[in-house]
């Protein structure tokens, strides 16, 4: 199984439409996959789902992730890195069953210009912590804002190249 993370908590964000427009190419290749936002965490799960807790309502988010062996983390720019809702909902997950020997792709998103690439780096390095392969084509996406068109779809020729070819070396990874 693969899950798509739209990786922070904010509503209407650039991130989700990202994940959408990722599914959608996805499943045109013929390839399944589910999304997953972290807007969707139990309001309360900072307090009910670390340090051993689990809740009933994280139960089913975790039985998700143990059930996925492909991950694709859409991760916004926060504060120069990526947000700290994306460590807590890793620090909540089982460890280290939930990513070990699994695979994933990064994407890394921004309104500035340099498309979380430093956030990028930051997450590769817990990544490789937690024994998550990392395909080695990670995309950042500047100025997100400025990618979408009326149907939410990329329409900047270089950025929809560079994500169908991510999209292509994922599905063979």
């Amino acid at each position: 199984m693969t899950t798509i993370i739209s990786c922070t908590n904010r509503e209407g964000s650039n991130t989700l439409k990202l994940a959408n427009y990722y599914q959608k190419e996805l499943a045109a290749k013929g390839y399944e996959s589910d999304l997953f936002s972290l807007q969707d965490l139990p309001e309360n799960f900072i307090v009910s789902d670390l340090y051993g807790k689990r809740s009933e309502a994280f139960q089913s988010i975790q039985d998700k992730i143990s059930a996925t062996s492909k991950f694709i983390f859409l991760i916004p720019e926060y504060n120069g890195s990526f947000p700290g809702i994306l460590k807590l909902f890793i620090d909540a997950c089982t460890f280290p069953e939930s990513f070990y020997g699994k695979k994933a792709a990064l994407v890394g998103l921004s309104t500035g210009k340099y498309g979380n690439v430093r956030g990028i780096e930051h997450f590769t390095g817990i990544c490789h912590y937690v024994n998550l392969h990392v395909l080695p084509l990670r995309i950042h996406i500047p100025a997100v804002g400025k990618e979408f068109d009326e149907k939410g779809d990329l329409f900047k020729e270089d950025t929809v190249k560079f994500v169908s070819q991510q999209i292509e070396q994922f599905i063979a990874f």
